[in-house]
């Protein structure tokens, strides 16, 4: 409505214009090559504006006539770019669907029609990737170097290719170079540290830590640097309680429900002999997270005490948590130091429904043993123990293990290692091994009535008591467990990180690689 109003507006004028033209005395005179040519203004007016527009068309027609082969250029390679960025989305699509020939293909045409662009030098390197083939993946990330906007791309690319070579120092390399141009890359941070932590050098982990502190979240940035200040303090050991206290305090205060460190601290705490102060933090921990590290810590804080003294502490823990699982082992186990076998057996019976757990049916077969000697009972707990549901254990990229590391053996990932329950499916066979000779050790093994009995003497040397870490103590052998060689060098070829999320990893080594 306003654009017509205004255009009558316009038209009013321009008709009111003319007709003061044409009202006007006067004219206009032309001479030209001895013609005489003579007109009223409107008309010579009139004849201007039509001589501007002719020469404003003439004038198109002969720039469009002389730009015209640029404009074919234009044309031709606004199509190429068309045809690369299909070939790049058929390639990235073709990635994700593990069609690796098709990937290769549309890799080659996208750098033929759009030379080195970013996304064809990414699909360059996804497709050499899907193949295998380390040395062009390389190749195309040490061509991303050479622009300012993809040089991150390309050192995290060359980054992942070391990996995958097993080149360490090349790898630890392109994350420093990294770091020192984005500080706050979280990748190429979690790099440095995860490298310092494997060589056990806490120190410099923590340095790359606070070097790229801008990389992670307040809570994420407080829990590595908790883990890193713990595994410096557990390191020290023994030898230098002085030096390891310091990381101690820090990591109990960053992280109150990591158990490892309150555990430290408080060890710590009890060799300097500040019991009281070593006694409230591991109640305050067991307030947040039962443990049964926080209660051995917790009934061992006074080396040399008697059972009663620590009978008190398991009291006490069973008052801040009274329903907790961990409360009553605790205490069904210092009444069974104590050799007050009746209450022990009062405090654990709760455990034995629905279904005891493997310490709860070792602690048990201990009961037993102490207090009748009977190895009918005894074998009878033990072969529940090998067939009952797994404890709480540390659990980290698959691996179930009795103490917690801050480094994975796996992966060397850092803080990996949670403290859960194992998947029922995850059994261990050599446990199983060893309950099942330690119950042939006892005495006859009587099998089923149409097969023969076996008898085989007592093991001399058997230990009395059957705690669990004491009885795997005694039974396991050194050449059972795996090195940490073997650990860290599976049979199947391991995969590494993706420059480019998607559904399928390109640097999936496949099922060729069994």
């Amino acid at each position: 409505m306003i654009r017509l109003l205004f255009s009558l507006i316009v038209l009013t004028f321009v008709a009111l214009g003319l007709a003061w033209l044409s009202d006007m005395p006067g004219g206009v005179t032309l001479t030209l090559m001895g013609f005489k040519i003579e007109a009223s203004l409107a008309v010579a007016t009139v004849a201007v504006v039509t001589l501007a527009i002719a020469l404003a068309i003439v004038w198109s027609i002969l720039r469009f006539v002389f730009r015209l082969p640029s404009l074919i250029s234009i044309g031709w390679h606004a199509r190429q770019r068309h045809k690369g960025h299909l070939a790049v989305s058929r390639g990235m699509i073709a990635v994700g669907a593990g069609d690796s020939k098709l990937a290769h293909r549309s890799a080659s045409e996208a750098i033929r029609l759009l030379g080195r662009e970013p996304l064809a030098l990414l699909l360059s390197a996804q497709a050499a990737q899907m193949e295998g083939d380390g040395a062009g993946a390389a190749r195309a990330f040490h061509d991303m170097l050479a622009s300012p906007d993809t040089k991150l791309l390309g050192l995290r690319g060359l980054y992942i290719e070391a990996q995958r070579a097993g080149r360490e120092l090349e790898a630890v390399k392109y994350a420093e170079e990294t770091v020192a141009i984005a500080p706050k890359t979280a990748w190429a941070v979690d790099a440095l540290m995860e490298h310092h932590a494997r060589t056990g050098d806490w120190q410099k982990a923590l340095m790359a830590l606070d070097h790229g502190s801008g990389a992670f979240e307040r809570q994420d940035r407080k829990r590595k640097r908790a883990v890193l200040l713990t595994a410096d303090a557990l390191s020290h050991g023994d030898g230098a309680p002085e030096l390891a206290i310091d990381s101690a305090r820090e990591a109990a205060k960053l992280a109150p429900d990591l158990v490892p460190a309150q555990t430290a601290f408080a060890r710590l705490l009890s060799r300097q002999g500040n019991y009281r102060k070593a006694s409230r933090l591991l109640e305050a921990a067991w307030r947040l997270t039962p443990h049964p590290d926080l209660a051995e810590a917790y009934l061992s804080i006074r080396p040399g005490d008697a059972a009663r003294e620590r009978l008190a502490r398991a009291k006490k823990l069973m008052a801040l948590k009274p329903d907790h699982p961990e409360s009553r082992y605790a205490l069904a186990r210092t009444y069974s130091e104590a050799r007050d076998f009746d209450k022990a057996r009062e405090a654990i019976a709760p455990l034995l429904e629905p279904a005891p757990t493997v310490r709860v049916c070792l602690l048990m077969a201990e009961l037993e043993q102490l207090e009748h000697g009977d190895g009918g009972h005894v074998r009878e707990w033990l072969g529940r123990a090998s067939h009952a549901p797994r404890d709480p254990s540390w659990i980290g990229d698959g691996l179930i293990s009795d103490v917690w590391a801050a480094v994975s053996p796996i992966s060397g990932k850092l803080d990996v290692f949670t403290w859960a329950k194992p998947a029922e499916t995850v059994i261990d066979r050599r446990f199983s091994e060893v309950l099942n000779g330690t119950l042939r050790s006892l005495g006859p093994v009587h099998t089923p009535a149409n097969g023969p009995q076996e008898t085989i003497p007592s093991a001399p040397g058997m230990k009395k008591t059957l705690s669990a870490s004491a009885f795997l103590a005694s039974q396991a052998k050194e050449g059972d467990r795996p090195s940490p060689t073997e650990i860290r060098s599976p049979t199947r070829k391991s995969k590494a990180d993706v420059i480019f999320p998607l559904a399928h990893s390109p640097d999936d080594p496949g099922p060729g690689s069994e």
